[in-house]
């Protein structure tokens, strides 16, 4: 009966149960969140998954001096009691000054723009539809050993109160395909593809996409018939997607405030101001683009999420932040709260993250390098700190200024600070893809990593 109720009345119950317990903390906010879902899944040639729910859950956060509470609820007859508790935590944890940077209070609904609306269309003409992209997966090549094939949709409406005023509603629909290839060859060797596909407003982004799926089978393929690296030092051009993938891995994590606020070496090595690398290079955190999957009006605080220019000219300009670590460091609030459901406290986390555009053409780049690595998007990775290790999901050699054989098991290993000041070349080919971001538990977060190709001199391969 719950999932029935219109905005206006969950609006007003969630904000005549907050004024109830508000003036017992510094802080409380409730998000409640309504949601419809579908999941299908092919492993190999069985479909092994259906899945379709309505969920209405939410989260309380409450903060009195200093100290934070978290506790969900999935019902409004328990809302009441859950404040109290919410309430009764916060004011047993604190001890000692509630900081939270001052920001506008709001009122607003946000709504989805949708074009083909995939609540719309049945459940077998998404079935049909994915089983013909698993069986062109399957039947590629002979050494495609299996494929994992998903289609998600979800469509959710989430309402914000907090006690200092804001009230907001906001929608947001999320479309998407994952396609994924394992490919065995001579010695038992195995290689992975993988392509993604995904929209905030359009089932149709899903159809006629035969030729990006069976990219995935075709670099699969590839990679069996390369060569491993040679280890070594050597000039690496990154796709756009590494490219993407590197700035948000290795460095958009050092730019969220919590990581920065609890670690004195990273506030030494992260003092807004401080050159860290060469002057063209410019590094955005956007919420603004249009369509992507990181973008939003509204974060989880209620904070409009804006543009930000974590480096700029090669300058460490802003770093990105929650209402606590922008009133801890004294620094503006970005809109960078966000959390996976309404069930999870938001934390400080990037949107859509990326490196813009320089003034050089790929061929360019390419030119005069003599002896050199082209990695192509990533298979996996790890950073610790400053430092960072990542593995290219396929490569190239590049002989005599031109790119020549396949390579494989590639890893590019360095300190992302002197990384960027190892950029010799920025590409004008900067392009967003959609990813997922992990951090405290809460994963996949709805993400973007852009970027054009780039050019790093003196960056250590490994090979197998």
């Amino acid at each position: 009966m719950t999932a029935t109720l219109s905005a206006a009345t969950l609006q007003d119950q969630l904000q005549d149960a907050l004024r109830r317990h508000q003036n017992q903390v510094d802080y409380l906010e409730v998000r409640l969140e309504q949601s419809e879902s579908t999941h299908l899944g092919f492993r190999g040639p069985r479909l092994d998954a259906v899945d379709r729910g309505l969920h209405l859950a939410g989260g309380i956060r409450a903060c009195h001096r200093g100290g934070w509470s978290f506790v969900t609820f999935n019902g409004l007859g328990e809302l009441d009691q859950r404040l109290g508790e919410a309430v009764a935590q916060a004011r047993l944890v604190g001890r000692e000054t509630t900081y939270l940077a001052e920001v506008p209070v709001v009122v607003d609904t946000v709504s989805a723009e949708i074009h083909t609306d995939p609540r719309s269309l049945s459940l077998s003409e998404k079935r049909e539809l994915l089983d013909h992209y698993n069986q062109l997966l399957l039947q590629f090549d002979s050494r495609i050993q299996t494929t994992s094939v998903g289609y998600r949709e979800r469509f959710a409406t989430t309402y914000f109160v907090n006690s200092q005023g804001s009230c907001i509603v906001q929608e947001r629909l999320d479309v998407s395909g994952s396609f994924g290839v394992v490919a065995r060859g001579a010695g038992n060797l195995v290689r992975q593809g993988y392509e993604s596909i995904h929209s905030r407003s359009d089932f149709d982004v899903l159809r006629n996409a035969d030729a990006r799926i069976l990219s995935a089978a075709e670099r699969a393929i590839r990679q069996l018939d390369a060569q491993s690296v040679r280890g070594g030092q050597y000039t690496v051009i990154l796709d756009p997607y590494l490219t993407g993938v590197f700035i948000h891995e290795a460095f958009g994590h050092l730019s969220e405030a919590d990581f920065v606020y609890e670690n004195p070496r990273m506030q030494e090595l992260l003092s807004l101001g401080k050159p860290v690398a060469i002057e063209a290079l410019n590094v955005v955190d956007d919420a603004t683009l249009p369509g992507l999957p990181g973008s939003l009006v509204y974060d989880d605080e209620g904070v409009a999420g804006r543009r930000k220019y974590l480096i700029k000219d090669g300058v460490l300009t802003e770093r990105l932040h929650s209402r606590e670590t922008a009133g801890k460091l004294q620094e503006p609030p970005t809109g960078n709260a966000r959390a996976l459901g309404a069930t999870y406290p938001s934390i400080v986390r990037m949107t859509n993250t990326g490196i813009e555009s320089g003034e050089h053409t790929f061929d360019q780049m390419l030119a005069d390098i003599e002896e050199g690595v082209y990695a192509v998007r990533m298979l996996g990775g790890q950073t610790n700190g400053e430092m960072f290790t990542f593995a290219a999901a396929e490569g190239y050699m590049i002989r005599k200024g031109q790119l020549a054989e396949p390579v494989s098991d590639i890893t590019l290993s360095g300190n992302v600070f002197q990384t960027l000041k190892d950029i010799e070349a920025i590409g004008n080919d900067a392009i967003y893809l959609n990813g997922g971001c992990g951090k405290g538990g809460q994963s996949p977060l709805p993400v973007s990593v852009g970027g054009p190709h780039l050019r790093i001199r003196n960056v250590v391969v490994g090979g197998r």
